[in-house]
């Protein structure tokens, strides 16, 4: 079979998927992964075939590339990957404390708010299903092309051993994705089929499988570039690089040193003498081996450059928030270490690239309705930096001003808050477009009072969009986004900031990690950490400055999966109890009364003034009531069960405890 005129930036080469897909659909007879023939059945490409084409093995490694994970919900077909990137599955950040969803066809709600998960689940099920998450067919198909590499003809031996870092990368991030689910995982160093009879793959310790993704990635270092050289950049845009692969190295580094794994007593009581989910106690030099990497990580970035935040253009609220849109959704963001993009080829996508495209910006689509909580709108500080506290803008009689000021109709609006809120949540009175040139909003106002245009009664009965008064935008901007911009941010430097902030906070270098953190802010106009919170004696208080990072983590990473996995591997039992909440919004009348009446859709027409006096009422969200609120948070939650038909096949996979 000749195959002509493969474009290596396709997402998924036909070759590979040849081969890495054969047998997918067969996960469930062999112990893990596909079975991974040598021949695909009633085919005749085979892994010679493969291995003996530069063309071919390119593409076979694009392929692999195609196998990384996607962290939007975009997917909605069945395929070979039912579970994958699945709205039926839904986001693990909507466990965490700061967004809620009301639909009941996601797992998130039907298996985890219900509290009824078991470790005998199938597809669609468990947050991160152990065997159909693409995973080992990756670690395969990477140890393969490892393997294989050096008989290819006509490939230069600088050419493989970049093809061989890539992959090691590529084995090193899928690891990880499972890795902070799970904990131990087993160790695979070869292209083994688990087919063979008889054998034994125990669960690797925390530890061998720490220092068996960040050995991959040293290894890989070595050999990349810093950045994708700008001659090769159109074709090898998105691939792995030393930045990448260093600051891979610094997340998984932090996850490791966190107290779920590195702490004197293990998460679970039946823990204790299980190694693939606690060091065995607390190792101070954890969290130094995880400053280290960070500080390796920014003497490469002074040295070489490239990567950098991007900066505003103006210092107006809107210019710093187009500033923070750019920096994670461009795909020519100078801060996005490592991108993962999607071509949709379902019918229901029709070929469009990216979320949006089935979640327009009046949020119509319940799938993605993850509604950010009061707790989470809180989080964010005024626009100058400095903190936002509910109750003391209550005494002031300024609530009015808790989101902006002015009116569409004045052409007067002006953001009160940290820019990133809005990139983050749709609030009341927030314009629908923000223009990617100029920075200037545009657009009728988001109505989110009850009564109101957009949210209508649904904030009043809890259901669908804006169920807790406010409604999810980040990634879901709308045609400006379309064929442009569509990726999944697997890393940015802000987040490898905030973790070398939180390396230097628990190794006692509070002032530096301040400073971390400061880059951060000032990139969306907010001013010192440490100068906005003066009450709080950041520089010497080590509890209220990791609350303070955790909390910047949040405010910078949202639905970056940051915020699930921050309260996890500090075990924050207390946040999974909390009772959460959302907001009423009530429109007032010129006499102070409360009136449930659209005005875009509504009392415009009749030359009634656009409204600009609101009551506003927290309320405790009850619908639904997750299962950890009122039952309390079993520490087994922490990681996820292994399905009991894995775990029945014998070849060593120790379950996870309280499963």
């Amino acid at each position: 079979m000749i195959i002509k005129n493969i474009n290596n930036k396709c997402i998924m080469a036909v070759v590979a998927g040849m081969i890495l897909g054969m047998n997918i659909s067969c996960v469930d007879d062999v112990s893990f992964g596909n079975d991974f023939l040598e021949k695909a059945p009633g085919g005749t490409v085979t892994k010679d075939t493969i291995f003996n084409s530069a063309e071919y093995a390119r593409q076979f490694l694009t392929g692999l590339y195609a196998y990384q994970y996607y962290g939007l919900p975009y997917y909605n077909g069945s395929g070979d990957f039912p579970e994958v990137n699945n709205p039926y599955v839904g986001k693990c950040e909507i466990l965490s404390d700061a967004w809620h969803s009301s639909w009941s066809g996601c797992a998130m709600y039907s298996q985890y708010y219900t509290g009824s998960h078991t470790s005998n689940y199938g597809v669609r099920s468990d947050k991160w299903h152990y065997i159909t998450n693409r995973v080992w067919h990756a670690v395969r198909g990477g140890w393969l092309l490892i393997e294989s590499v050096d008989d290819v003809p006509g490939l230069s031996d600088s050419e493989k051993e970049k093809m061989k870092a890539e992959a090691k990368c590529i084995i090193a991030a899928r690891y990880f994705d499972t890795f902070r689910h799970y904990g131990g995982i087993p160790i695979i160093t070869t292209s083994f089929s688990g087919t063979d009879a008889g054998y034994d793959m125990p669960r690797g310790s925390v530890e061998e499988c720490v220092n068996f993704m960040t050995g991959l990635l040293d290894e890989a270092a070595a050999v990349l570039a810093w950045n994708i050289p700008v001659d090769v950049a159109s074709n090898e845009e998105g691939h792995w690089t030393k930045a990448a692969a260093m600051a891979l190295k610094c997340r998984i580094l932090l996850f490791a040193a966190s107290p779920l794994f590195n702490s004197a007593e293990p998460y679970h009581p039946d823990a204790a003498n299980i190694p693939a989910v606690w060091y065995g106690g607390y190792r101070a030099e954890l969290w130094e081996q995880c400053r280290a990497a960070c500080a390796d990580f920014f003497r490469e970035l002074q040295s070489n450059g490239r990567y950098s935040l991007v900066q505003a253009e103006g210092t107006r609220p809107e210019d710093y928030r187009l500033a923070y849109r750019k920096g994670y959704s461009r795909m020519a963001s100078t801060e996005i270490l490592l991108r993962v993009s999607v071509f949709a080829t379902d019918a229901f996508n029709a070929g469009s690239y990216c979320w949006h495209q089935w979640s327009d910006p009046l949020m119509t689509v319940q799938r993605t309705c993850y509604c950010p909580t009061q707790e989470y709108v809180e989080m964010f500080p005024w626009a100058d930096g400095t903190p936002f506290d509910w109750e003391k803008t209550k005494s002031e009689g300024k609530l009015d001003q808790m989101f902006l000021t002015g009116t569409v109709n004045d052409r007067n609006i002006v953001l009160t808050r940290d820019p990133r809120l809005y990139e983050e949540a749709v609030v009341n009175g927030q314009q629908k477009t923000l223009d990617w040139t100029t920075g200037n909003m545009s657009g009728q106002s988001f109505e989110l009072w009850v009564g109101g245009t957009d949210a209508q009664q649904r904030p009043a009965t809890q259901s669908g969009a804006y169920a807790t008064g406010y409604a999810p935008i980040k990634h879901l901007m709308g045609n400006d986004m379309l064929r442009q911009y569509t990726m999944w941010p697997y890393m940015r430097l802000a987040e490898i900031y905030l973790t070398y902030a939180e390396a230097l906070l628990q190794t006692g270098h509070l002032s530096e990690a301040i400073d971390q953190i400061d880059v951060v802010r000032s990139r969306v106009g907010l001013k010192g950490l440490d100068e906005c919170n003066p009450d709080k004696n950041l520089k010497s208080n080590k509890e209220a400055l990791l609350k303070e990072i955790l909390r910047e983590r949040a405010c910078e990473l949202g639905m970056e999966d940051c915020r699930f996995f921050d309260l996890i591997r500090y075990k924050m039992k207390d946040r999974f109890e909390k009772r959460l909440h959302g907001l009423l919004t009530y429109r007032l009348d010129d006499s102070g009364n409360r009136i449930e009446t659209a005005w875009y859709n509504g009392d415009r027409t009749s030359g009634v003034s656009m409204p600009t006096h609101f009551e506003y009422e927290i309320f405790e969200i009850s619908s639904p009531v997750r299962y950890w609120w009122t039952n309390g948070f079993d520490p087994k939650w922490y990681l996820s069960p292994f399905p009991v038909t894995e775990v029945n096949k014998g070849y060593g996979l120790v379950q996870n405890p309280g499963w």
